[in-house]
């Protein structure tokens, strides 16, 4: 049995909130010390526009990638369809779909003034969150349709995946338990801003459409919306995101993305701060709208955010085409906020700074704005539901050459560490030890304010006596479950690692709004890169204190099988992977970012050869394909199955 109480005693911090756990604090000072670094990169260091306008290509690639944009996709054909349309004073509606992607259909209401000759400024409105049920979410912002309609406009309100006619998800790290989204590099964002290029590419078909006067707005999801249409696309010419961007500061430190479900946000790979993303659309015209009392878009943020851009658009010499409006209470539309929109899309793609007035129009029943009037016209082949499935295209390495393990080998890691470690080091430090009770247990301090439990062994041997296994705890295992670690065959010294929020270090999980897990994706990590880190620091540090004479395996059942395989990717003095009932992909797990679009699971495990790798339980087909790897490197024998 783990002899722990002095670890616990030792994990012990300071008073938290009621029910919180002992690691919450440590966790939570964590992250706000990463948001503190990454917010030091705003326009990624530059400070002239020089500086700037020579990252900004660089910096576009690394946007569209984070939205799982990059390469962009093909663009095929919109088939583009209206399926009815409605006039109403002066106004013609035009109910119509697209596919963004074959299967990924697209409902939309376009409005119109009839009768309006020649091409027309044009304003792409995407939606917020609006319970609207099969009418769609599109049905809820029509006043604004019918208002640019009679204004002079063209403008096209679009569903969102979520709450469209043809309903897909936004939360699957909210509340759905699809970690593997991370895994994927698959963010609902990208969905809705490709959504949104996809849009511009048919109004600018249109003949009432003039190409050169498009502005895109939203409010809440829709003014998130905005920003990742607008930095992707130098075809909008003005942009105005209501109530739709916070900063890091917000999102991890104060904990706002409790508040904001997936498709606020971009996996932030390259560890971004974030209101470089919104500078990506200087110098163009930008009014950075918001609310004095909304709590998931709070005033200390949104000062911080135009603050920064200010700074962006002066280095463009442009400072008077970026402004802020604040409306007077909470989230949520009013008149004087949207007449602040109107006035300034009118400004910039009418060259009218005339008085505007509001919206007045009542709406039409929803059910008439529908695209497919009835359950049974939805199309059968659409793959909304499920694009989460394929939006972000997976890796599937070719098998090594026979004579190319090392290069292969080479390459796979350089991807791995780019587009899922890219915090790493080219090795993980030692950990500062810090000794617990007279039985030999410590705590590894393996990062700034990271501390892991390494109890005391299990089975003790001298180093000549025989190797060491080095047991990773999973996140709901506790001591009786690694038992299985002291009963395998063997006289060497057996050890548990409880890397981060395991065992004693657990910190609280709620479901929704899974904070710490998403906050890390926020900040370019997940938490088990941290384990990952965890692993190789512990297993350096014994080694260090052996002096290189025992050997140390690293074990693990399920998911904590497969960090033990990647943190030998990393740390050189790992002599051996034990991996019990491994999973056969990360769709399971472990989650690291971007993961999926390199590799998944067996070609992992292929990646530690000629390292000697043993593989229990492992029966899924794929791991042929692990043992394949071991054979083609020349390490057959290193590779042991049951």
């Amino acid at each position: 049995m783990l002899r722990i109480s002095a670890i616990a005693a030792a994990l012990l911090l300071p008073a938290q909130a009621p029910k919180a756990l002992p690691a919450d604090r440590a966790i939570d000072a964590y992250l706000a010390d990463e948001t503190r670094r990454i917010e030091t990169r705003f326009l990624d260091g530059a400070k002239t526009l020089k500086e700037w306008q020579d990252r900004r290509p660089r910096l576009k690639r690394e946007y569209l990638d984070m939205l799982g944009l990059w390469p962009l996709p093909e663009k095929t054909a919109l088939k583009a369809t209206i399926t009815g349309t409605v006039e109403r004073d002066g106004v013609v509606i035009e109910k119509l779909h697209f596919q963004s992607k074959p299967g990924l259909y697209v409902t939309g209401n376009l409005y119109r003034p009839k009768g309006a000759k020649g091409k027309l400024p044009t304003i792409l409105y995407v939606c917020g969150h609006s319970g609207r049920g099969r009418d769609g979410n599109k049905t809820a912002f029509q006043d604004h349709g019918l208002w640019f309609a009679r204004n002079g406009y063209v403008c096209l309100i679009l569903d969102t995946l979520q709450l469209g006619e043809i309903a897909g998800k936004h939360h699957g790290t909210y509340n759905l338990g699809r970690w593997w989204w991370q895994s994927a590099g698959y963010t609902p964002a990208g969905v809705e801003c490709w959504n949104g290029i996809r849009a511009i590419d048919y109004l600018v078909s249109r003949k009432d459409v003039d190409a050169d006067k498009i502005g895109v707005t939203g409010i809440s999801g829709g003014g998130a919306t905005t920003i990742w249409v607008a930095a992707a696309d130098e075809r909008v010419r003005c942009a105005v995101p209501v109530s739709g961007m916070s900063d890091l500061q917000s999102y991890v430190s104060h904990k706002v993305i409790n508040g904001h479900c997936d498709c606020m946000f971009l996996v932030n790979t390259y560890g971004w701060e974030w209101t470089t993303i919104a500078a990506l659309i200087a110098p163009r015209p930008l009014l950075f709208a918001n609310s004095d009392n909304d709590p998931i878009f709070p005033m200390d943020g949104n000062r911080r955010i135009i603050a920064r851009l200010r700074q962006a658009y002066k280095l463009h010499g442009k400072a008077e085409l970026v402004d802020e409006y604040v409306s007077k209470g909470g989230h949520d539309y009013r008149p004087d906020l949207r007449v602040a929109v109107f006035r300034f899309l009118n400004k910039h793609l009418k060259g009218d700074s005339g008085p505007v007035k509001d919206a007045t129009d009542k709406p039409l029943p929803g059910r008439e704005l529908r695209v497919f009037p009835e359950d049974r016209d939805v199309p059968a082949d659409a793959l909304n539901a499920r694009i989460d499935e394929t939006f972000a295209k997976r890796g599937r390495p070719k098998l090594p050459e026979a004579k190319g393990f090392a290069g292969w080998k080479k390459g796979l890691v350089r991807e791995l560490r780019e587009k899922s470690f890219r915090s790493f080091p080219e090795r993980v430090p030692l950990p500062k030890a810090i000794p617990v009770g007279e039985e030999g247990g410590l705590l590894l301090e393996t990062m700034p304010g990271i501390r892991v439990a390494l109890p005391p062994p299990e089975r003790k041997a001298e180093p000549k006596e025989g190797g060491g296994l080095l047991v990773v705890l999973n996140e709901d295992e506790g001591a009786a479950s690694v038992a299985w670690a002291t009963k395998l065959p063997g006289k060497g010294e057996v050890r548990v690692l409880m890397v981060r929020g395991t065992g004693l270090g657990q910190w609280s999980r709620k479901s929704p709004p899974n904070y710490v897990a998403r906050a890390h994706a926020l900040l370019g990590q997940t938490v088990d890169q941290g384990r990952v880190w965890d692993v190789a620091a512990a297993v350096r540090y014994l080694d260090r204190q052996d002096k290189g004479m025992r050997k140390w395996t690293v074990a693990g059942r399920g998911q904590a099988g497969v960090l033990a395989a990647y943190a030998a990717l990393f740390e050189p003095s790992i002599e051996g992977v034990l991996a019990v009932d491994p999973p056969a992909s990360h769709v399971q797990g472990p989650h690291f970012l971007n993961v999926l679009r390199v590799l998944d699971v067996p070609d992992a495990l292929g990646l530690v050869a000629p390292t000697p790798l043993r593989l229990i339980g492992a029966k899924d087909k794929g791991f042929e394909r692990t043992a394949e790897i071991y054979r083609r490197a020349g390490a057959a024998d290193k590779l042991t199955r049951k």
